[in-house]
């Protein structure tokens, strides 16, 4: 799993490659926590190479999700495949999350 992080101004986008299973949630958590902790911007998740995203990978997500929501930022999802947005359509997210 590969992470990269890009900052401009108040956006920051996250892009994502590989698969988002549990056991690269830990390390993506962790990579995250400084823009989760900072999240009064706008953050961009950037899926386009994102393959696969499992229950960890959807907690990390909502996390990002909650702390924009109180410091006053907003999470956008960006171009998911049809299987994640399956995943999302199944656990109610695509209601939670601007998607683009």
């Amino acid at each position: 799993m590969e992470v990269k992080i890009e900052k401009n101004e108040d956006i920051t986008t996250v892009k994502f490659k590989g698969r988002l299973d549990t056991p690269a949630s830990q390390e993506v958590a962790a990579t995250l926590l400084p823009i989760q902790e900072n999240a009064a911007g706008t953050i961009i998740l950037d899926c386009e190479e994102l393959e696969y995203i499992s229950s960890s990978g959807l907690r990390i997500f909502l996390s990002l999700r909650k702390a924009a929501a109180t410091k006053g930022g907003k999470v956008i999802v960006k171009s998911i495949n049809a299987s994640i947005r399956n995943v999302f359509m199944m656990t109610g997210f695509l209601n939670l999350f601007e998607i683009a």
